[in-house]
């Protein structure tokens, strides 16, 4: 089975560059979206993240980067309603990474076992879960907790690419052009074709936040040795290019 990607942008974050890619560049700032990818293609309708509430529509936003959509707008580019999702994957579970999973009631999400279980107990370092936002799901039995690599279907998986938190998870998609990967971590793709400064010393940029930095340096090289076409979650250039594969 072979997929289209789409990326669409349901929010924005404007942070310190360096929040990417770990000590470079920290006075820089960025404006980075955040995505939900629609994977078009088989008989499920498959999404990857949901991403923020808030799609951040200004006139700033639009001028460095670009348009943004609500995560019911960014479905009807395609013709669909939350009620039509069967299943998301989830990257991590960073609140600006599920927070409209709400709408969903009939999807299946799937996620690492390691990533949900620091969702229930958090460390005070990182207080970026919200277990509400998957309130209704695991109320409902609609949680698939995974432990590593796991085929979703048919032509998509993931990879277990932990570092920027416990559990994250890469997801694999067969595409007319080949592998694409979709990080499982927050990165841009500077993070996989570091400038020359900071080549000198290594061939991949970890992400900037991390519960586990050589971990996450790790994953940044899995990614960069198994994909074809490499997907990070923050990329600028990626809000306009609706299609990949």
């Amino acid at each position: 089975m072979r997929y289209k990607i789409h990326p669409v942008a349901v929010g924005v974050r404007i942070l310190p560059k360096c929040a990417m890619t770990y000590y470079f560049d920290c006075d820089k700032t960025m404006y980075l979206p955040v995505f939900m990818w629609y994977i078009e293609g088989g008989n499920k309708k498959i999404i990857v993240d949901t991403g923020t509430m808030d799609p951040f529509k200004t006139n700033e936003v639009r001028r460095e980067l670009g348009e943004t959509y609500t995560f019911v707008e960014a479905l009807e580019k395609f013709d669909l309603t939350p009620d039509d999702i069967d299943i998301i994957i989830h990257t991590h579970l960073h609140n600006d990474h599920c927070e409209n999973d709400f709408y969903c009631e009939n999807a299946t999400i799937y996620v690492q076992k390691k990533e949900y279980e620091f969702m229930l107990n958090p460390h005070p370092i990182d207080f970026r879960y919200d277990r509400d936002l998957l309130e209704d799901a695991i109320g409902d039995g609609r949680v698939v907790l995974l432990d590593g690599d796991a085929e979703i279907v048919d032509g998509i998986s993931v990879i277990f690419t932990p570092g920027h938190t416990p559990g994250g998870q890469s997801v694999v998609v067969e595409t007319a052009e080949g592998k694409a990967i979709i990080t499982g971590f927050c990165c841009i793709m500077e993070n996989f074709n570091p400038p020359p400064k900071a080549a000198r010393f290594m061939p991949v940029i970890p992400p900037g936040i991390n519960t586990d930095i050589i971990a996450g340096y790790d994953s940044v090289l899995r990614v960069k040795k198994e994909a074809d076409i490499i997907l990070p979650l923050h990329e600028p250039s990626l809000i306009k290019n609706e299609t990949i594969g």
